[in-house]
């Protein structure tokens, strides 16, 4: 049976209920629950937790964000909270989270089109990433992306760096723009700007 969506209109009023296909297929606004964990390792460097989408899953194969999920309908955003769980294995307490806020986001991949209200946050945990535990039949693999890599390359500075990776069968990965899912708004750089200033000691962030 297929998930049932809270839908709204352009200025956010909820409207009704409708099966996640049906949302999909008509471009309805629908709550997404988004979650970019950043840590800092042992000699200070910045780093962003990225995830590798498994290829059976919307926008196969592509790079997305640390954890993200749909809310149901009847749903709070404190109900996301459980994506960090489900897709990372981390318990996570809903207080702990730096939030940015919330993003209108539009993609589309095929015939799916997303137009979702993003609820935006950061989660700071200095892990290692051989520790994350994920479920393989919707994630491929993790990265580990520095920071400051990150930045330049979603900035168009350079047209590839590294990051290290782990599940994908080799320690380290070549990405570019390109693997990452697109959006018009340059959704991954901002995140990633805000990510660089909470580090800097700002405490209120908006993306």
């Amino acid at each position: 049976m297929s998930e049932l969506f809270d839908i709204y209109d352009e200025g956010l009023n909820h409207i009704g209920v409708k099966p996640r296909d049906a949302v999909h297929r008509d471009g309805d606004w629908h709550q997404v629950f988004h979650c970019w964990v950043i840590g800092r390792d042992p000699n200070g460097e910045a780093f962003v937790i990225l995830q590798k989408r498994a290829q059976g899953k919307d926008y196969p194969g592509k790079i997305d964000i640390s954890a993200a999920g749909h809310l149901e309908a009847g749903e709070s955003v404190r109900d996301g909270v459980r994506e960090i769980q489900e897709e990372l294995g981390l318990m996570v307490d809903f207080r702990d989270l730096i939030p940015l806020g919330k993003r209108l986001g539009i993609a589309k991949e095929g015939d799916l089109i997303d137009c979702q209200i993003c609820n935006a946050y950061l989660y700071e945990c200095d892990q290692p990433l051989a520790c994350y535990r994920y479920p393989r039949d919707e994630i491929a693999g993790l990265l580990k992306l520095k920071l400051d890599e990150g930045l330049r390359l979603l900035s168009g500075e350079v047209e590839a760096v590294r990051a290290q990776a782990v599940g994908l069968g080799i320690i380290e990965l070549e990405i570019r723009r390109r693997d990452f899912i697109s959006s018009p708004d340059n959704y991954g750089l901002k995140a990633f700007i805000l990510a660089k200033r909470y580090f800097a000691g700002e405490k209120h962030l908006w993306i």
